[in-house]
């Protein structure tokens, strides 16, 4: 077949009658015709953008089961093909970590892998791929893609024939070499099996799933099973003490890259063994003797406890992702990576860098003794030639085994040393766009490893998406924050006669911003001051919050009476059909004669402290809440404010507390104010927040405004 016709001959393939199976033998001679030991055929499903397997020959279809069903868009190699219409090479196990970090994190074998597309020059049928073992060269050869070109071509012009003469195309049975059935079948000869039965070590025969079809008596001695119990069952299954992901994924490396591997497990009580597995496309021969160098090792060496190990753990990435979606601003996941992943990789030192304004931005770091050496690149222009700003702009990750590599493709690195000797720049990628990166810092040579590089990449898309939510949640806090603020007064008025004293405090559930209010408006010889609670927390109640607070003041100016302001007020808020009610408590202050009106509309009452110390809860006569009744009348009550009487005005989110019932909040909030009144106003409204569970909580906004009568009215 290679010597078989070209591209511009294809079209008398498709005129060879379309057999079946199709899509099998097309994929069979492409795998033997190029040397490839294993591959694959998808299918493109015609209603959705997607590739389903429709045939995998030479390996187990396990191996891919990840991606048995892929869309067009995910950042595989076969969705690529089909999405560019071209040949996607992947040279081998460096490349896959670089390009295709989520492959590699599951196959982190050395491997060669082409995909294609399978398509005519009108409709994209699907897509293949092949794969060679490790010792494939690095580069495709002219032979080889000819070859996989020209076969996918006249499988496209056959497909398009099948279609045309509506013939089923779908799924086919996959391509696996028959596993041994027994010892004839395996060795030969009865005095084969004689031969190999004396023999001093075992010999096990796996299949391409793994399973026992052959094993020897030494092998079941050295096991600790007999063959009967043996054959046909996987051995990290039926061997207990091998039943260890690690043993397994040794078969699979060497069934994959088609290279000898080996492994030492322990056989209870304290025996050592060796595995040598010697793999083709057919099986796997196993090896198995005692290993005296590792067991003499094993007792000479000191006893402690056991290493962390170098990559992360399967645990290890769960608590991650487990730990990251708690974190909620930024520096929570800058903690975090520092807690989890730092300890799990080695590293001494990280910092995670974001972009502002086109310049570079240290989100935060850890492990620095002299944090200057990373808050120096913190405005940095992104155009400057530095790791972190090429990691961050171009989303590809950079590994550097020492500073020697480092500073050959950075040199101006030799001005700013940060006293570390091994870094791993990992890409924050989220939403198909770059948020960050993760610097890793080593205190000595570190070697990264494919399998190491795909991990910490892979961790790189945990750590993204946990900051992508909390940047966005940060943006959000600043956005309320700045809002609630231009809302609310930044000072209080000074009024003769009268001290005041404010506090503000945001719910810490949503967006942190909120409908309380408060106000003080002087009008003299006469004030007005005002508290109120919009229902809601959010950009919504603040807005009308904020309606509210410039209809009162502009109400008070033009000397409408308490009542009168309330009533304005309560149309206003109706007028502007916003759909929320509010709670208002208004006071016109006169400290000439030592008197306060106060009109209500369904706020919380306030608290009159008098000044030998008695506290009382103003039971004051009211109306409906605001933005309720068109027609509502709010009537007003009339208190005396002699000097250093402290009236305390509040929202409901002072008192209201899940679990606590209101008046005995009230209670515990006068024997308060009865104990600490006479202190100054500023820490007396400190106190009173201080000191409240609901305020504490913080389920709902919490404002206080606090008067004192004086006696230079």
């Amino acid at each position: 077949m290679s010597d078989g016709p070209g591209p511009a001959q294809a079209p008398a393939a498709a005129r060879t009658p379309v057999g079946q199976p199709l899509l099998s033998l097309a994929l069979a001679s492409m795998i033997e015709d190029v040397d490839a030991h294993s591959g694959a055929v998808y299918l493109l499903k015609p209603d959705e953008p997607v590739l389903e397997m429709a045939v995998m020959a030479g390996m187990p279809r396990a191996f891919a089961a990840p991606w048995e069903r892929v869309g067009l868009s995910a950042p595989v190699p076969v969705s690529e093909a089909v999405r560019e219409r071209r040949l996607v090479w992947v040279g081998g196990e460096e490349q896959m970590a670089r390009r295709y970090p989520r492959i590699a994190v599951v196959l982190p074998y050395p491997f060669a892998l082409a995909a294609l597309p399978v398509a005519t020059a009108s409709r994209v049928y699907g897509a293949l791929f092949v794969t060679w073992p490790g010792a494939h060269p690095p580069e495709l050869s002219d032979r080889e893609r000819d070859i996989l070109t020209t076969g996918c071509a006249r499988l496209a012009l056959r497909l398009e024939r099948a279609t045309a003469q509506n013939l089923p195309i779908g799924p086919e049975a996959d391509l696996l070499a028959a596993p041994a059935s027994g010892v004839s079948g395996t060795l030969g000869t009865v005095e084969a099996a004689r031969m190999v039965s004396r023999l001093p070590y075992g010999l096990v025969s796996l299949d391409l799933h793994g399973r026992i079809a052959f094993a020897n008596t030494a092998a079941a001695d050295l096991l600790g099973r007999p063959v009967a119990e043996l054959l046909g069952t996987l051995p990290w299954a039926s061997v207990p003490w091998l039943n260890d992901p690690i043993y397994e994924d040794r078969y699979r490396a060497a069934l994959i890259s088609q290279q000898t591997t080996s492994f030492v497990a322990l056989r209870p009580p304290g025996e050592w063994l060796s595995f040598r597995l010697y793999p083709s496309t057919t099986g796997l021969s196993v090896r198995i003797s005692r290993a005296r160098a590792v067991a003499e090792m094993a007792r000479a060496a000191p006893q402690s406890g056991p290493g962390p190990s170098r990559l992360v753990t399967i645990s290890q990435v769960l608590s991650l992702a487990g730990a990251l979606t708690e974190a909620v601003g930024v520096q929570d996941v800058v903690q975090l990576v520092w807690e989890e992943v730092a300890p799990s990789v080695g590293c001494q030192a990280m910092a995670i860098l974001g972009s502002q304004a086109g310049r570079l931005h240290v989100l935060g770091q850890r492990g620095y003794v002299d944090p200057h050496v990373v808050e120096r690149f913190d405005g940095v222009p992104l155009s400057e030639r530095t790791p972190g700003t090429h990691v961050l702009t171009s989303g590809v990750p950079a590994f550097f085994d020492s500073r020697e590599q480092l500073e050959r493709l950075y040199p101006e690195r030799y001005e700013t040393p940060d006293g570390y000797a091994a870094w791993a720049y990992l890409p924050l990628i989220a939403s198909g766009r770059p948020v960050g990166t993760c610097v890793l810092a080593y205190a000595d040579r570190h070697v990264f490893p494919a399998d190491e590089r795909a991990v910490l990449t892979s961790l790189g898309g945990l750590i993204a998406q946990a900051l992508e939510r909390a940047l966005l949640y940060d943006a959000k806090h600043r956005l309320a924050q700045g809002l609630q603020e231009s809302l609310l007064p930044h000072s209080l008025a000074p009024l003769p006669g009268i001290e005041a004293a404010a506090r503000y405090l945001p719910a810490t559930h949503g967006m942190e911003i909120g409908g309380d209010f408060y106000d003080l408006v002087p009008t003299p010889p006469l004030a007005a001051a005002v508290i109120g609670d919009v229902q809601g927390h959010n950009v919504t109640a603040a807005a009308l919050m904020g309606q509210i607070r410039t209809g009162v003041r502009a109400y008070t100016t033009v000397g409408q009476a308490p009542h009168e302001v309330m009533r304005s007020t309560n149309r206003l808020l109706i007028d502007l059909g916003a759909d929320l009610f509010a709670s208002c408590l208004y006071l016109r202050l006169d400290p000439a004669r030592g008197q306060a009106v106060m009109a209500r509309a369904g706020h919380p009452p306030p608290l009159l402290r008098r000044p030998d110390g008695r506290v009382r809860v103003l039971d004051l006569a009211g109306g409906p809440l605001l933005g309720i009744d068109a027609a509502a009348t709010y009537p007003t009550t009339e208190v005396c404010l002699t000097p250093g009487t402290v009236l305390a005005l509040y929202t409901d989110g002072l008192v209201e507390s899940p679990g606590v019932d209101i008046e005995d909040s009230l209670v515990e909030l006068g024997a308060l104010l009865a104990e600490v009144g006479d202190q100054p106003l500023e820490n007396l409204a400190d106190e009173l927040v201080r000191h409240s569970a609901a305020a504490r909580e913080r389920m709902d906004d919490v404002a206080v405004l606090l008067l004192r009568a004086r006696e230079d009215r």
